[in-house]
């Protein structure tokens, strides 16, 4: 798990399996949370919250930038376990890697263009104005299906709104969403942005929700 800027184990231990659809095989075992983990992944966005909310849109808008480069240049070795964890063709693999680094650019860009408004008002001496604010820690939990591009169509929006993430991805594609975090890490966003909770049970996590 990704947590406060760090990879670290289950509070007690435990592990689960992530196998091949096709035959069985074991791909690698990752630390299943709970909702002690959870917790502590929402203590780690709420205190980084303060910090990432008060980035002006461009700084927050280079970390995605950032991000985006890496996942392309990562591409290949990302689509090549998304094959393996979760059955998709390797060519399905890759197009789901760059359109999930296509949320990441995206965003990024939409950063810079968070405006407000105003709205006519009936009095003369009255005016009415709206901003969009960051509002704090937002948690997803996402699907095996598309296991790479849902994580950041949740994640870039959210960060580049100025909030904070923590992500339960499913129980069969623990490993994809590793890597996606793995990128957020080479990134450099600042610990405690985002955090990843992997858990075989997803009914404790979503209690600590």
């Amino acid at each position: 798990m990704f947590i406060n800027g760090k990879w670290r184990q289950s509070t007690h231990g435990e592990t689960f399996g992530s196998f091949n659809p096709a035959n069985g095989e074991l791909l690698g075992e990752v630390p299943s949370g709970g909702k002690i983990e959870t917790l502590a992944a929402i203590d780690a966005a709420s205190g980084a919250f303060e910090e990432w909310s008060s980035f002006t849109v461009y700084q927050r808008s280079k970390f995605l930038f950032e991000a985006h480069r890496l996942m392309i240049e990562s591409q290949q070795e990302i689509a090549e376990m998304m094959s393996k964890e979760q059955g998709k063709p390797f060519r399905a693999s890759m197009n789901e890697v760059q359109y999930g680094a296509d949320f990441l650019i995206w965003f990024a860009e939409e950063a810079k263009r968070i405006y407000g408004r105003t709205i006519p008002s009936s009095r003369p001496d009255q005016r009415f104005m709206v901003l969009h604010q960051p509002i704090g820690v937002v948690g997803a939990i996402t699907p095996w299906n598309y296991p790479v591009s849902m994580i950041t169509r949740k994640v870039a929006p959210a960060l580049a709104a100025g909030c904070t993430m923590v992500v339960k991805p499913a129980e069969a594609t623990p490993l994809c969403a590793q890597f996606v975090f793995k990128i957020f890490e080479k990134a450099n966003f600042p610990a405690g942005v985002v955090n990843l909770v992997t858990a075989k049970d997803p009914r404790p996590v979503g209690e600590g929700f």
